[in-house]
């Protein structure tokens, strides 16, 4: 089988994603032939299995895919679904977290366009600015549910978290849209009953960070984390995957190989699906 990964190449670590993706390939036990592009235009985009929206700067990036005539291919590519087929894999890494969110607050209403994806709330820039950036380890057991394994060490540079898991709806999500300097994404709908099953899918929280572990890795700078659950880092809704930190920044694949591995499980589905 035959898989492109695209990593959105408009601004941010585009390069680093490419780099680690071609590590996990190599690491993988796998059949499938791998090809990893970057991509800046709606032709790139078409070639795509899946995506990869790097950390950077989400505004300038919105910015420059509505420039580039790309930031509704985006919004098809992650949210419209045709007929049985499964919305594409997608996977959105701080700045990319934000642009999956149906809905981010601190932002000023035309400042900033949302591709849409994660029924969540986002909170930008949860920690503080560029200078209290910090790296702290993460248990992650959806990366090797049947056993222990080392600590992830995870990046978080101006990061946002999900503030609030949204209830699924179809279209836009309405009472987001009142809130104080929020931005929402606009509505794509499914297009039959499968469709709208495959969006249905509820929001999985996969990572979490925990106050006291926030606070210690920001070397004693109080960033507000809740004591008790943490703040949410890493949340799957179907096939589009978002986390708050930098994977990319680390030079540890484990990540990238768990998330090729979802892409060749959704491939699989799609290919069922469309043989029926």
């Amino acid at each position: 089988m035959s898989i492109t990964v695209g990593v959105l190449a408009l601004q941010g670590a585009f390069y680093e994603h490419v780099q680690l993706l071609k590590q996990a390939a190599n690491d993988l036990a796998s059949s499938s032939q791998w090809e990893f592009i970057e991509v800046r235009t709606p032709p790139e985009l078409e070639r795509c299995d899946a995506l990869i929206l790097p950390g950077g700067e989400s505004t300038t990036m919105s910015l420059v895919a509505a420039r580039s005539n790309l930031l509704e291919p985006l919004r098809e590519f992650v949210k419209t679904l045709a007929g049985r087929v499964h919305r594409k894999p997608t996977w959105g890494t701080c700045a990319g977290l934000i642009l999956l969110a149906e809905s981010a607050n601190r932002t000023k209403k035309g400042g900033q366009e949302l591709i849409g994806g994660l029924d969540v709330r986002v909170n930008r820039n949860h920690f503080g600015r560029q200078t209290e950036s910090f790296q702290a380890p993460l248990d992650l057991p959806f990366l090797d549910p049947s056993g222990p394994q080392s600590s992830f060490p995870a990046v978080f540079i101006r990061a946002p978290v999900v503030e609030k898991i949204l209830p699924h709806q179809e279209g836009v999500q309405v009472d987001e849209i009142e809130r104080d300097e929020t931005v929402v994404a606009p509505s794509k709908h499914a297009k039959d009953a499968a469709a709208r099953d495959a969006v249905a899918t509820d929001v999985e929280i996969l990572a979490t960070l925990p106050g006291r572990a926030a606070k210690l890795a920001s070397e004693g700078r109080n960033i507000d984390a809740e004591k008790e659950a943490g703040d949410i880092i890493a949340v799957r809704q179907g096939n589009v995957f978002g986390t708050s930190f930098h994977p990319e920044l680390t030079g540890d694949a484990r990540i990238h190989s768990w998330w090729l591995r979802q892409v060749e499980d959704s491939i699989r589905r799609r290919h069922k699906l469309e043989q029926c």
